[in-house]
């Protein structure tokens, strides 16, 4: 079949935007769990997860078919990530099991609340160091001899990977801290305006740390940011100003600023990642190319893909508009 369009750039760019859209919407109520053990009361607990209540399982579709795309168009990638990251993708999963098992049982639960309570923290925060230290994990790249991993089963648990594993689990919480901010009202409100800043303050650290040790690692990613200045500068600029408009607006008690301001520093520096990488999917050998499925495969699944985006958007765009408003202190959406 002749090859009219370069299906490859297409997939990257669809899985490229599926793992963003997890990223983004599964995020923050990751960051509800992560903060569930410091919230002010039980009744701060209640609201937290009654406001992700409404659409925290329809967020994760965006991990099933990041991770579906993921195989279907570039099966070199599983068959390196998974036998080098087999415990972290573990715990990830083990993580969200915990998360959603106690999102069912905290409803309905009386003397044993407290045990669901603890299950969504630890599943959120375990579910978010791990993916944090997958992203670990991809920055410093993977051992292969030909098209197997070769490395061990704990070579993805470095300091580096620690480092970026606490990194995501503080932007989760900074997610999930400035929809608490747009979503409440009253005490809890006012306890999410005064710990936002220190979990930004975390963050950017984390973000500094991986934008000085990336660059001594890959000498083709030094190139790319300190050979010649470029427009991809413009990126990390973009994430300090979103930085900037989360303090000022939580300072002036704005409610929605601070949330599209903190989705703008996942956003860039998400894109400052793929800068940095880019077109390596399998670092430091194998390029999207590379890892690419046959073309025909790549056509047939692509028509389902295009059929499946819109009908997950507009599903999505329709639960968010029906449940939108803030949630009242015992209330229920």
């Amino acid at each position: 079949m002749e090859q009219t369009f370069d299906l490859t750039i297409i997939w990257a760019g669809l899985i490229g935007f599926g793992l963003m859209m997890y990223v983004l919407m599964d995020g923050f109520d990751l960051g509800q769990g992560i903060l569930f053990p410091f919230a002010p009361n039980e009744k701060a607990r209640d609201t937290m997860m009654n406001s992700v209540a409404p659409i925290w399982d329809g967020n994760e579709t965006w991990l099933v078919l990041g991770g579906a795309g993921l195989l279907a168009a570039f099966p070199l990638v599983y068959s390196v990530f998974l036998p080098a990251l087999y415990i972290g993708v573990f715990l990830l999963l083990a993580g969200l099991i915990f998360r959603g098992i106690a999102f069912e049982f905290r409803f309905k639960a009386n003397k044993s609340k407290h045990l669901w309570s603890w299950s969504f923290a630890v599943g959120s925060t375990v579910a978010s160091f791990a993916q944090g230290a997958v992203v670990g994990a991809y920055i410093q790249g993977f051992e292969t001899e030909g098209f197997v991993y070769s490395g061990g089963a704990l070579d993805w648990l470095t300091p580096f990977t620690v480092i970026t594993g606490l990194g995501l689990v503080a932007g989760y919480a900074l997610l999930g801290s400035t929809w608490l901010i747009l979503k409440t009202e009253g005490e809890l409100q006012e306890w999410a305006y005064k710990i936002t800043p220190r979990l930004l303050g975390a963050l950017l650290a984390v973000f500094v740390i991986v934008s000085i040790y990336t660059p001594f690692i890959d000498e083709t990613v030094k190139n790319r940011w300190f050979e010649n200045i470029s427009i991809i500068w413009v990126l990390p600029a973009l994430v300090a100003y979103c930085a900037f408009v989360v303090i000022r607006s939580v300072q002036k008690k704005q409610e929605g600023m601070p949330f599209v301001a903190t989705m703008g520093i996942f956003l860039f520096s998400y894109l400052a990642l793929i800068a940095s990488k880019w077109p390596y999917i399998v670092p430091p050998k194998f390029t999207i190319w590379d890892a690419a499925s046959a073309y025909n495969s790549q056509l047939f699944l692509l028509l389902g893909f295009l059929f499946v985006i819109p009908i997950i958007l507009g599903y999505t765009s329709w639960t968010y508009w029906v449940f939108r408003g803030k949630v009242k202190e015992g209330g229920y959406h």
